[in-house]
């Protein structure tokens, strides 16, 4: 009996911390949790972010990117995004939501209006301007696009999107120079942009081409 009770007891003791490992990581220890030297807790702490994190998050998550753990890495840039398309307000995040989902079915006017009026209501929310800039690079208007560019960056300097979003832009333009240097800050950022390495490759390749017919 004595040993019975004993046991029962030191269930009884374990049962809080049990519970408490089920609970999710506070927004705290979820960016604590990015500097643990366990992965689980690792990956934990990104997805947890991703869920409740805020925009003073995302310098820690953006450390997270160059993580030893590939799943890691990968669960933090989810985790910035999450976190980017979070205003703050109920009512533009649900016309964000609308405008994605125009944006996904190829509405890209429709699309666009959606976005002009989130960012008229709330021009601070970076998000609402980088998805005008990809809607306008998508149709062609360069211009529109890069200016848009600008207020993502004014307000998100960190938004490694919008810098690979330049480059993009200065490539159909034509200026390759400029391009080549907005990839190497979104690369800089986010290096686990394949594509964007990919585009500096490419750049750097045409550029040693141009230098040779020159000689």
């Amino acid at each position: 009996m004595r040993v019975a009770a004993t046991f029962f007891l030191v269930l009884v003791a374990l049962l809080p911390a049990a519970e408490a490992a089920d609970q999710p990581l506070t927004r705290q220890q979820a960016s604590r949790a990015l500097s643990s030297a366990d992965v689980a807790m690792r990956r934990a702490g990104a997805s947890q972010l991703g869920e409740v994190g805020r925009m003073g998050d995302v310098a820690a998550l953006v450390k997270a990117l160059r993580d030893r753990d590939e799943a890691t890495r990968a669960i933090a840039e989810a985790a910035i995004r999450e976190i980017w398309g979070r205003s703050g307000d109920v009512q533009i995040d649900e016309l964000y939501l609308q405008g994605l989902d125009l944006m996904n079915s190829g509405a890209a006017g429709e699309a666009i209006k959606t976005f002009t009026v989130i960012i008229g209501r709330k021009p601070e929310f970076a998000e609402g301007w980088n998805k005008r800039a990809t809607l306008y690079y998508s149709i062609g208007e360069y211009e529109k696009s890069r200016r848009d560019c600008d207020e993502v960056i004014k307000r998100n300097p960190l938004h490694f999107g919008a810098l690979a979003g330049y480059g993009l832009i200065y490539m159909q333009l034509n200026q390759p120079e400029r391009a080549l240097d907005y990839f190497k800050r979104a690369l800089k950022i986010n290096p686990n942009m394949q594509g964007v390495a990919q585009n500096i490759e490419l750049l750097e390749q045409q550029g040693k081409a141009k230098r040779r017919n020159y000689i």
